[in-house]
This record gives C-alpha cells, structure tokens and sequence, in this order.
C-alpha cells in the first residue's frame, strides 16, 4: 500500500498573496458591476512597496485600477512604511491589455 501525504497552504490576514487576491477580485468585481459580461484575466504581485497588475480584460468598463488598488490597501490597512506597503505611497505598476479576439468572445 502506498503512502500518501495531504499538505495545504494556509496564509493569514493582510499575506501578501491574500492582498493579491482581494485587488485582482476588486477589479473583477468592478468590472462585473459595470459590464456583467465582462471577461477578466488579472494577476497581481506585491513586493516591498511595489504592487503589479497584469493580464487581459474585455469589457465595457470604465475604472482605474490604480484608485482600486490603492483603496483595497487602505481597507486591510497598510498605511505606513514600516509595514513594507504604504496605500498612498507605494508603486502601482499597471500592465492590462485587451484580450486578444481569439479568446474574448464579444460581448452579446
């Protein structure tokens, strides 16, 4: 019989990689609100004072990710430099193109 280990990952509060996650679903939800047929590929990395967000959106909103990144850091309250992120200070690198027509289907 063989053996099996089960592991899992489990990340508190304010992890960079939860961080991550609630800005690329703040800008999913963003665009839902305003096109609910939106289709959304977004990824976001965050490292010492730096916030990068990339991938691919179709949709008919019109949002600034920046402003939407910068809120989700102020709400979980990184708000000083000592915490490695500051909302009002940190850089927001945005790289966000159209998806190509190959894989966006157009909106009906």
């Amino acid at each position: 019989m063989k053996k099996y280990f089960y592991t899992s990952e489990s990340v508190t509060e304010g992890h960079p990689d939860k961080l991550c996650d609630l800005i690329s679903d703040s800008i999913l939800d963003e665009c839902l609100r305003q096109d609910e047929n939106s289709r959304v590929a977004v990824e976001t990395f965050a490292s010492n004072n730096l916030i990068t967000v990339a991938g691919q959106i179709t949709t008919k909103a019109d949002f600034d990710v920046e402003k939407i990144v910068r809120n989700v850091i102020k709400e979980i309250g990184y708000d000083n430099k000592d915490t490695d992120i500051d909302y009002a200070t940190c850089n927001i690198n945005v790289n966000i193109d159209k998806q190509s027509p190959d894989i966006a289907p157009c909106n009906p």
